[in-house]
């Protein structure tokens, strides 16, 4: 294992700070699978697809026409004026066999999750992609009723004397079988709530 090479997150946190939600998924994936030097840089990850859905009803919103890949201009700006904060929940690795499933990585640093929440004051939920993310932020706030959680739902936690909703959302990659369109009503009930 030794040999493994540890990685280092590549991206610098997008914490707007007046963002209302904040996204956290566990790790980018290896730099050969980026159409976009940006979160969710997989041109098969259906992220900026399902907010071109939940936001403009069109799934090719932020794609580059007659490119393999996303707008990051547009996305950024999209997400100041929407409010959303995105990170991850891990900020060291090791990527035990190459791919980019979270059951392969081996977490060696864990993003500082408090100090994310203290500098977005105005967060009211955090969204955590992925079975991996959402394991280490509920494990780190203690919150048990997060493994009962259906699809689309939230549980309610405290943090320094705010309270914050935690929501379940299906992944984003193309591994999850679910259509993107049915993802997107999902986020978009979250949307509504939040945004």
């Amino acid at each position: 294992m030794e040999d493994i090479p540890i990685e280092t997150h590549p991206f610098v946190p997008w914490l707007p700070g007046d963002a209302r939600l904040l996204m956290l998924g566990t790790f980018p994936p290896a730099s050969r699978r980026w159409c976009i030097k940006w979160y969710y840089p997989n041109f098969q990850n259906d992220m900026w697809r399902i907010f071109g859905i939940c936001f403009f009803n069109d799934k090719q919103h932020f794609i580059v026409p007659e490119e393999k890949r996303f707008d990051l201009d547009k996305i950024k700006i999209f997400l100041k004026e929407k409010r959303v904060a995105i990170y991850d929940t891990a900020v060291r690795v090791r990527r035990m066999t190459g791919t980019a499933s979270d059951k392969d990585l081996e977490i060696v640093e864990k993003a500082d999750l408090d100090g994310m929440l203290r500098s977005l004051p105005e967060v009211r939920g955090v969204l955590a992609a992925g079975q991996l993310a959402t394991s280490i932020f509920t494990e780190h706030y203690g919150i048990k009723a997060a493994k009962k959680m259906k699809m689309g739902t939230y549980v309610e936690f405290l943090f320094e004397n705010r309270v914050l909703k935690l929501y379940r959302m299906p992944s984003s990659s193309r591994a999850y079988p679910m259509s993107t369109e049915k993802k997107a009503e999902y986020y978009k009930k979250m949307f509504d709530d939040l945004l």
